[in-house]
């Protein structure tokens, strides 16, 4: 008997720790389930607030408004009088806009403002039977070019320029530069471009031949002219 209740204490002592181990090792098992399935929320819950935000995104996607002419946008705000009149001050004149809701960009003439020589003015556009040579200049002149032009039915924004000039089919320079925006107005605009220098040396005289390219922000070319110039000894 007491070997059997030894042996029964041994085994009871020795069940209570197994029984104990197992429930321990259900509990890492349970623990272990439990932090994945709250994992696999997390990202369930992640990825549909990374779906609501792509779809809020596209939603809420930008899209411009139809390009409307100058009356059009005046006529959205007749009765407003000092909204109106600020728009009028800002936009320039606009009493002859007829709705057309192209920019139209005239050049009118261009002309050679330099020491060395008398002011000088050619029309636009320059006809075959013209002369194409617009200046001649002594070498190290300072000069600048001349614009008149007039923007009809809608602003020009960012209206700028390109000058490429050759001497003998060979490129020896090329200059850009910014005139700006501008409202349409009946009176015309009158704009210097930027000052330049003439090359001095015996190499730098002669004939030369150019292209004076005008586009805008829009990448619409308003003007190209091909023209000519003498660069003299001094």
């Amino acid at each position: 008997m007491q070997m059997e209740l030894g042996g029964g204490e041994e085994a009871g002592s020795s069940s209570a720790p197994l029984k104990v181990a197992q429930c321990e090792n259900g509990n890492d098992a349970i623990a272990s389930c439990c932090a994945s399935e709250v994992e696999g929320e997390e990202e369930r819950k992640d990825g549909s607030d990374h779906e609501e935000i792509d779809g809020e995104d596209e939603e809420h996607e930008f899209v411009p408004g139809p390009l409307l002419s100058l009356k059009d946008q005046l006529e959205k705000d007749k009765d407003d009088e000092s909204l109106r009149k600020w728009k009028e001050k800002l936009l320039g004149c606009v009493e002859e806009i007829d709705g057309n809701r192209e920019t139209d960009v005239i050049f009118h003439s261009i002309g050679i403002i330099s020491d060395g020589c008398t002011e000088t003015m050619t029309s636009l556009p320059i006809t075959e039977n013209q002369n194409s040579m617009l200046f001649s200049l002594k070498e190290g002149s300072q000069y600048c070019l001349k614009l008149k032009f007039s923007v009809k039915h809608n602003l020009v924004c960012g209206l700028n320029y390109v000058n490429t000039v050759w001497k003998k089919g060979v490129r020896v320079d090329q200059s850009r530069g910014m005139l700006g925006t501008f409202a349409p107005q009946q009176e015309p605009y009158e704009h210097l471009l930027e000052e330049e220098t003439t090359p001095s040396g015996a190499l730098a005289r002669g004939l030369y031949t150019a292209k004076l390219k005008f586009e805008d922000d829009d990448k619409r070319n308003h003007l190209e002219l091909d023209y000519c110039f003498e660069i003299r000894k001094s």
